[in-house]
């Protein structure tokens, strides 16, 4: 009876395991799903493992359940799933041995309709609910539904009246956590947030719960407290800013919201400006006039991470060749390749970012697969911001 809606989740790409499937049967069969609260409650804890899932599942639990077509649009062969199954089946024959509906009904009823009589049946709620405190509608104090007078409960779509929902199913303002998303200020701190570096620092003053035992049980019962030094973040990150090109113009305000988050999230923050690629020297200031030799940087502490964001889209003369920098009064003797070299040799913990759609990677330059060869190369998304940050956490 359920099946069809994991086949659902998988199909609009939340991922779903057949371990969820039986944790799901299995709370099932203890009691722990007896109405659609807990029915929507259980199922998105044992699914949703993600934030960016969220609106996805709860998209997808509205169109199956409650039946709000427009929430997600169902594929056809979940439908059908449901429409041959056993209790589908079983519920229809009930109805027309009722009288409750027609062969001529049935055939006038489009699918949606059907199916949204199955779930009402199935929930024991046999028409449509105003007032009351039992079943979902609007109105009255049941914790389902809205305009309500329930304190706490679940909003099924509607607009909020009095404030008081903890749970809130349908339309409603969200922040858009999908892979693919544009970076905005409300979702990248939380990609952020991810990268760490925990270190132990001062003195000994952390009890270490789990050595204190074990030496408690080696000294036969005689308790000797086994302290740690405190452990803090001390991760340090370089960024380094394509600037002054006109091909990284579109991707001003992403690169603008990512550099304004990166500020505020590490304290440790230093960041450095080139123009299409980096050689000797980068720069200190957006105009590029205040130079910074690439051989400081190199002597900065080898865990650092480090960004870079830009396009990656240039000549090959400039990535390959000796004096191959655009600028016209550049001096830069050694290539560019060399030195983008030099830094993945000394900072193991590199990405680039990428502004330009991947689709397009192997169209542009060749520049741009030169570069992906020597760094981590993702997208400057959400979903490869997420990426970069789990490829240097693993790194470590």
């Amino acid at each position: 009876m359920f099946s069809p809606f994991f086949y659902l989740l998988r199909d609009i790409g939340l991922p779903v395991s057949f371990q969820y499937v039986i944790e799901f049967y299995r709370a099932f069969e203890k009691g722990l799903i007896t109405d659609l609260k807990q029915l929507f409650l259980v199922t998105r804890l044992i699914c949703v493992k993600k934030v960016e899932h969220y609106e996805l599942f709860e998209r997808a639990f509205s169109a199956y359940f409650l039946g709000q077509e427009d929430a997600l649009d169902v594929p056809n062969e979940v439908h059908e799933a449901l429409i041959d199954s056993k209790p589908f089946q079983e519920w229809l024959a009930k109805e027309l041995e009722a009288g409750n509906l027609t062969e001529e009904e049935i055939r006038n009823l489009s699918l949606p309709e059907l199916l949204e009589g199955f779930w009402e049946t199935l929930l024991a709620q046999n028409e449509e609910h105003h007032g009351g405190n039992r079943w979902i509608g609007t109105g009255g104090t049941s914790p389902w539904g809205h305009s309500g007078r329930a304190k706490g409960g679940i909003r099924v779509h509607g607009a909020s009246l009095h404030r008081s929902a903890i749970k809130v199913i349908g339309q409603h303002r969200y922040m858009n956590y999908s892979g693919d998303s544009d970076l905005r200020s409300e979702n990248i701190r939380q990609a952020l947030g991810m990268m760490k570096l925990m270190l132990p620092t001062g003195p000994c003053s952390e009890i270490n719960v789990d050595k204190t035992i074990e030496k408690t049980c080696k000294n036969g019962g005689e308790i000797e407290l086994i302290f740690d030094r405190q452990m803090l973040d001390r991760i340090k990150v370089i960024l380094l800013l394509d600037n002054g090109g006109y091909s990284m113009t579109p991707f001003v305000r992403n690169v603008r919201t990512l550099f304004s988050k990166m500020k505020d999230q590490f304290k440790d923050l230093e960041f450095y400006y080139f123009h299409n690629c980096i050689y000797e020297n980068v720069y200190t200031d957006p105009r590029r006039s205040q130079t910074y030799s690439l051989e400081k940087i190199a002597e900065k502490d080898k865990d650092t991470r480090v960004f870079i964001v830009g396009d990656a889209n240039m000549g090959p003369s400039e990535l390959f060749s000796a004096y191959g920098a655009i600028d016209y009064y550049s001096t830069h003797k050694i290539p560019g390749i060399d030195c983008l070299q030099l830094l993945a040799e000394t900072f193991p913990y590199t990405v680039w970012l990428n502004p330009l759609e991947k689709k397009y990677w192997p169209y542009q330059s060749v520049t741009i697969t030169a570069i992906a060869k020597i760094f981590r190369m993702e997208s400057l998304t959400l979903n490869g911001l997420k990426n970069a940050v789990e490829y240097l956490n693993s790194r470590s």
